[in-house]
């Protein structure tokens, strides 16, 4: 859908929330985007990484051509051996010995035809996708309760509630946008009531009426107290539990033999705590309650979305405007490949693997030879098989499982000694493209066309509006094709149109309303239907080809897809929590940060988004680190049975004593020893077979550093032979933070290998050899090459004062010598760490409009535009307001 002139509508490449964005190409190329005002996720409103996107489409790094062994080479070669490599491994060793792990990146045309390829014509389930490790706790929980992979409700529902529970869900910095609509509606409805349970104090409980610290893997304890106290209460709905329920009565004898003792024990809670929630619940209609990866990321991640949803079937409260229980989704289109059926052990349109005549069913639309009669591996299990060998070509498409995976160091080993292994992405160095036979070249957000589903199951046009660059191709083509040089029919599709309205057609074949994904309107879309599809939420069946005036929420009257049409109550246990032992006595909780997506590969190329955040980091409680010798900015050695990290040391008190928090983000590309999931050991659940990502066993102990250092370069610095390192990228070119544990005997020698820095250009210096200090700049006529700060302890640096001084000009001594002191002059303010993204703002500057009178969030937005655009930040800005207050008080 053009939206005039060189403008197009398209949607948002980074969480499950699914935003409109408008983006326009100026003559001179350069891209713009803002939020779309008409689009009913977010209504104009973008995060930090959605206002950033324009930063991140730009060809460095790309993988432009086909390559095999590193070589380049054309199409037809290297999918004429992708293809003969699989079908001589089938020949020789059948069809389970191939695997595709692919990626909520995708879009659904992408994975439609992945899906299609796998289950229907190579004959084997062995296609599961990342979307395994970040939401499919919550498929297994829907389809255990409701007979289907059904997310209720709607965003609205979030709105309108006059209680949200917030739980495992870091909602300001994972899924802004929301964040905003849920502040906005608190705003607008001081009486609305926001309880987060999460055992870290984050930004997320700025807008709380409760938080509730509870223990991690507590939530099942939660929520079957929860269950016994409102059975016993007038809140529990005896008559939608007789017409619409089965189960109730086992649910509630396992819920009420948990004693309240035990449940503060489970949960850490006191039972003040514990009362004041139930009481909200009990006394409140109108309930939602948002979940996401603290509880999906779990051993115990199923029983603990179905002990959620036992609390509202209990109540009745689902369906109905402003209830339900609801699943906020990860990636963009982690919804869309549900809907194909992207994991190992589900059909496509909503179909059970498990069922003959599903089966049937699907394998008579696609006129396919082969049906997968059994669940594929999932994810974890994959990986097993590729490294004991019974899996021996591999496809791993828009994903990067070698930082991603748990164990990640032994996933890592297994890709590497695979036989064939076939990457297709955007990027040429990823962790794991560097282990490619087959490196593929696809298209990314902006090239790409076709559709995604966000977290209320609203179907979206991803369009493109840049050309593809180089030879690179859609993922849909590339699969297709090796399905066409394998000898197989039904994949001569000439455009993603016709594989969304195959999709639709199969959506809807033999439907009748038994199942509950329907696409039906969408059979005879043509090409122009497609291109000017405006966004729509399912179920949207052929009697209703408006696509906008089906019923938005499933279950107020029941109808839920049991073959009974009834609701199941799972009766489920309180699991044991703690993983921790004598030589592992920290629980480790990996997540994600404000500004930064996945592995990086899109939001890195960003230097405001890395200007947050920069370095990867643990957070410690300040008694915890107190007692292991750990002081803040210093570095921290973490260790599990599995692997180690270093990263820095954030003290704080948000953090729980005995938890320690690691962003997933950071890898081999952008620091020494950061990939955090290679600690994750390799623990999942039996349902659903998500990895528990959030309750590790680990040890901490101070990295030991005779010099740190900050430095700034003008080139991306390579290779740089240092302990530790976290590289970023910033305004004018390069920032990075090092620590070594052993003096370099020449420091010039080693700028000038880090940085390349010419030999005929020489350093501006200053050493203290009493303290320590060296500082070296480098510059070429009034341009500034590169700067290395060095001290025995971290260093004291004006960093984005430093950053900026990459853009300036130095024919000045002066300036030149200002850079060597680390700091500015008076004429030029350090404008201090980042605080507000979007609009580049540092904490100093909000400090100075504090205390020129600035004493609310709004005053400093006015002042400053700090807070004024996605709003996450602005919990930080409320705590430097406070701090800044209470000094001046003192």
């Amino acid at each position: 859908m053009q939206a005039g002139g060189n403008t197009t509508k398209t949607t948002c490449p980074y969480c499950g929330v699914g935003c409109g964005v408008i983006a326009t190409v100026a003559d001179s190329g350069a891209v713009t985007v803002k939020g779309d005002p008409e689009h009913p996720a977010n209504f104009g409103r973008l995060c930090s990484k959605g206002s950033a996107l324009a930063e991140t489409v730009d060809l460095d790094g790309r993988v432009l051509v086909p390559e095999i062994l590193g070589r380049q080479t054309d199409w037809n070669e290297a999918l004429d051996l992708v293809a003969e490599k699989f079908s001589k491994t089938i020949a020789e060793h059948g069809p389970d010995s191939i695997a595709f792990y692919v990626s909520g990146q995708l879009l659904t045309e992408d994975y439609y035809v992945a899906n299609k390829l796998m289950k229907g014509f190579i004959g084997s389930a062995n296609i599961d996708t990342n979307s395994r490790l970040c939401m499919s706790s919550s498929v297994a929980g829907h389809r255990r309760a409701f007979g289907s992979d059904t997310v209720p409700g709607t965003y609205e529902d979030i709105e309108l509630a006059d209680l949200v529970i917030l739980t495992g869900s870091n909602l300001a910095w994972c899924h802004p946008v929301i964040y905003q609509r849920l502040a906005a509606a608190k705003t607008a409805r001081p009486g609305m009531k926001i309880v987060v349970i999460d055992p870290r104090r984050t930004m997320t409980c700025d807008i709380a009426d409760l938080h509730l610290g509870i223990r991690p893997d507590g939530d099942v304890a939660l929520f079957m107290g929860l269950l016994a106290h409102l059975a016993q209460s007038p809140a529990i709905d005896q008559n939608y539990i007789a017409a619409h329920t089965q189960g109730f009565g086992e649910a509630f004898a396992a819920a009420s033999a948990l004693s309240f003792t035990e449940l503060m024990e489970r949960t850490g809670l006191a039972a003040v705590q514990l009362r004041e929630f139930f009481h909200l619940f009990e006394t409140t209609e109108k309930v939602v309650t948002c979940y996401s990866q603290g509880v999906n990321q779990s051993a115990s991640g199923t029983d603990k979305v179905n002990a959620i949803i036992n609390c509202h079937l209990a109540t009745g409260r689902i369906g109905r405007p402003g209830t339900g229980p609801f699943s906020l989704t990860g990636q963009p289109n982690a919804m869309g490949g549900r809907e194909v059926g992207g994991l190992a052990n589900m059909l496509a349109a909503h179909m059970a693997l498990e069922s003959a005549e599903d089966r049937d069913r699907v394998q008579r639309f696609w006129a396919s030879p082969w049906i997968a009669e059994k669940p594929g591996l999932k994810a974890v299990d994959m990986f097993r098989a590729v490294a004991d060998g019974r899996i021996k070509a591999l496809w791993i498409m828009a994903t990067n499982p070698v930082v991603s995976m748990p164990d990640a160091d032994a996933v890592e080993a297994a890709i590497k000694a695979c036989p064939f292994v076939v990457v297709s992405d955007i990027l040429r160095d990823t962790d794991t493209a560097r282990h490619a036979h087959v490196l593929l070249p696809s298209v990314g957000w902006g090239e790409k066309d076709g559709t995604v589903t966000n977290s209320e199951r609203r179907i979206s046009r991803q369009r493109w509006f840049l050309s593809a660059p180089g030879e690179a191709k859609a993922d849909w083509w590339q699969m297709a094709e090796v399905g066409r040089r394998m000898g197989f029919d039904g994949f001569d599709y000439q455009s993603a149109a016709e594989i969304f309205a195959e999709h639709a057609a199969l959506s809807a074949f033999e439907n009748d309303g038994s199942r509950d994904f329907d696409i039906g309107a969408c059979v005879e879309i043509g090409k122009e239907g497609y291109d000017a599809l405006a966004p729509f939420q399912w179920p949207a069946p052929l009697e209703n080809p408006s696509l906008g005036d089906s019923d938005k929420r499933f279950f107020a009257d029941g109808g839920f897809y049991h073959p009974d049409r009834k609701a199941r109550f799972v009766a489920v246990q309180a699991p044991a929590t703690d993983r921790t032992n004598e030589e592992y006595p920290l629980t480790l909780n990996t997540g994600r940060i404000r500004d930064h997506w996945h592995t990086m590969t899109r939001t890195a190329k960003s230097a405001r988004l890395s200007g947050h955040i920069a370095e990867p980091f643990a957070e410690l409680h300040p008694r915890d680190a107190m007692e292991l010798g750990i002081r803040g900015a210093g570095l921290v050695e973490l260790e599990s049975p599995h692997g180690k990290a270093i990263v820095r040391a954030l003290v704080t008190e948000r953090q729980a004593r005995g938890n320690v928090f690691v962003p997933m983000h950071w890898n081999d590309q952008f620091a020494a020893k950061a990939r955090i999931d290679a600690l994750v050991a390799p623990v999942t659940d039996p349902f659903s077979g998500q990895p528990a990502s959030k309750n590790i066993g680990i040890a901490a102990r101070p990295f030991a550093a005779c010099f740190y250092g900050f430095a700034v370069s003008a080139s991306k610095p390579l290779n740089p032979q240092a302990d530790y390192w976290a590289l970023a990228k910033a305004d004018g070119g390069w920032r990075i933070e090092l620590a070594f544990a052993d003096p370099v005997e020449d420091w010039v020698a080693w700028c000038r290998g880090a940085f390349g820095i010419p030999a005929e250009i020489e350093p501006l210096g200053y050493a203290d050899h009493q303290s320590g200090d060296l500082r070296l700049a480098f510059f070429d006529g009034g341009k500034l090459l590169a700067a290395l700060f060095l001290a025995n302890e971290p260093v004291a640096v004006a960093r984005n004062w430093a950053i900026g001084q990459l853009a300036a000009e130095h024919t000045d001594l002066r300036k030149r010598f200002a850079i060597v002191a680390g700091r500015p002059g008076a004429d030029q303010p350090d404008p201090g760490a980042t605080v507000c993204s979007c609009f580049s703002v540092g904490v100093n500057r909000i400090i100075g409009a504090v205390r020129t009178g600035c004493h609310s969030v709004e005053a400093v937005g006015k002042e400053t535009n700090a807070g004024t655009n996605c709003g996450s930040c602005r919990a930080e800005i409320r705590g430097i307001i406070d701090g800044c207050l209470a000094a001046a008080a003192e």
